[in-house]
């Protein structure tokens, strides 16, 4: 999964979190986090403490991880952030095979 933005995390986050059938409020407090902060962080907030959105996460059963993009490796380029796709982020929530 790529996330090039805070809304793009926050839109995955939306996603899992309506797929389990859980309310804002509910997933704030399985997580020990606030509703609020919570809302905040499904709408894109670009400042958000980083522990906060791992243990949200892991709550959702999701797992965040860094990789370089293709192109970078090949072209020995390591500075550059790789794009997301936000499509196959959604589909492969979904379930979806791409």
């Amino acid at each position: 999964m790529h996330i090039r933005t805070p809304l793009d995390l926050g839109l995955i986050i939306r996603d899992r979190r309506r797929r389990l059938g859980l309310s804002q409020g509910e997933l704030a407090s399985k997580a020990g986090v606030g509703r609020q902060w919570l809302v905040a962080i499904e709408q894109g907030k670009a400042r958000a403490e980083i522990g906060l959105v791992l243990r949200t996460l892991s709550t959702l059963g999701l797992t965040l991880s860094v990789d370089e993009e293709a192109s970078n490796r090949r072209a020995g380029n390591h500075d550059e952030i790789a794009p997301v796709d936000i499509d196959a982020v959604v589909s492969s929530l979904k379930g979806d095979a791409r």
